[in-house]
């Protein structure tokens, strides 16, 4: 695309970036053309937010608005600093059918049968040293306020690492770390479920099941019926195409599931193989590949010649401030929390929320 059209599609960006609201950060219209959904736009933030409450509020996880936001501090982003909110997706390969979790983006896509639409959100898997099969499964079964048989595995991993002996039967409840709703799919002792910990949303934070955000499974959980498709992929980079451009959207690549090809030739193979399948003719910036893959921002950005750069695209956001208090200790736990209150300026001096953070790796 030519140095002038880009500038029109920053412009148009701009003005689109304006209208969005929050009631549009779950479900999107499937696209009658490419293969991508959402809109990138940005906020600024008050004194007492943290990235997590507004990563929250976006349904993004914590991977996500970390790394779209280098050099911001997650607990002590200052007053007036300017936030990405990347909520532009590249959807998975289809099928677009039923469930599909992609593990390095840490997000789940659920595309209903009955509606041209995808449901996306953010979600917390397995810890360094434990692994999740790629494979296809069902949903086998859904529980509301379920209790937990915990698995052996699980009781000595806490034992060994912890030194803790924790309880191997949790009823339900506010302290069940399967939160209020769990769906069970057809691996072993894998459930997609709430979670009593929602700030590891978009960390490693588990033994190998799929958490998510208390408000976010109860949206999904009633649109789901057993028998339901679950698809679980490994895609750390995602290749698109919208009005005609080329994407790359990259995620930290997990070495679980990299042993053979090195990742940046991994992802080439995809541009390429991409491109023929639907007879793109473009001419790719190599070099911006190698550093959209080397720093997997999660960010969906063109790789075309004469693109903008991230900073660029950016700098040209506008930002509307993010006008809402802190979710604060009672969000902390497996409860929807309610709707959040709007932050009055005179009332900034008194937002302070204290986080309970569960100790679990980031990465």
């Amino acid at each position: 695309m030519k140095q002038k059209q880009w500038g029109i599609w920053l412009f148009t960006a701009a003005l689109a970036a304006l209208g969005v609201n929050a009631a549009e950060a779950s479900v999107f219209p499937l696209p009658e053309h490419g293969n991508m959904v959402g809109t990138l736009h940005a906020v600024t933030t008050h004194r007492d937010d943290t990235l997590l409450d507004i990563g929250r509020f976006y349904d993004l996880g914590y991977n996500q608005v970390t790394k779209a936001n280098p050099g911001v501090n997650p607990w002590l982003p200052g007053q007036a600093s300017k936030v990405v909110i990347p909520a532009q997706y590249i959807l998975p390969p289809k099928p677009w059918t039923g469930i599909v979790v992609d593990i390095p983006a840490r997000r789940i896509y659920f595309f209903p049968s009955n509606d041209h639409v995808v449901y996306t959100y953010p979600v917390g898997v397995f810890l360094p040293g434990w692994k999740e099969n790629l494979t296809t499964t069902q949903i086998i079964a859904k529980f509301k306020m379920p209790a937990w048989n915990v698995p052996k595995n699980i009781h000595a991993w806490f034992k060994q690492k912890f030194h803790m002996n924790i309880p191997w039967y949790w009823p339900p409840g506010p302290e069940n770390p399967m939160g209020e709703l769990a769906m069970e799919t057809g691996l072993s002792g894998i459930f997609i479920h709430g979670t009593y910990h929602p700030w590891g949303v978009g960390m490693r934070a588990s033994q190998g099941c799929f958490q998510m955000y208390p408000e976010n499974v109860a949206q999904l959980f009633p649109m789901v019926p057993v028998g339901t498709p679950v698809r679980i992929i490994d895609m750390p980079n995602l290749v698109g195409v919208h009005d005609g451009e080329v994407y790359l959207q990259s995620y930290k690549p997990m070495d679980t599931y990299h042993k053979g090809v090195p990742i940046l030739q991994r992802a080439a193979m995809q541009i390429k193989t991409f491109m023929n399948e639907h007879h793109i003719e473009q001419a790719i910036d190599w070099s911006k590949v190698r550093r959209v893959v080397s720093e997997h921002n999660t960010v969906a950005l063109p790789i075309g010649v004469n693109s903008p750069s991230y900073q660029t695209l950016a700098a040209a956001l506008p930002a509307k401030p993010y006008a809402y208090a802190p979710y604060g200790p009672s969000a902390n736990g497996a409860a929807v929390p309610a709707p959040l209150q709007l932050a009055k300026p005179g009332d900034q001096e008194h937002l302070h929320v204290q986080v309970l953070f569960p100790d679990r790796k980031a990465d």
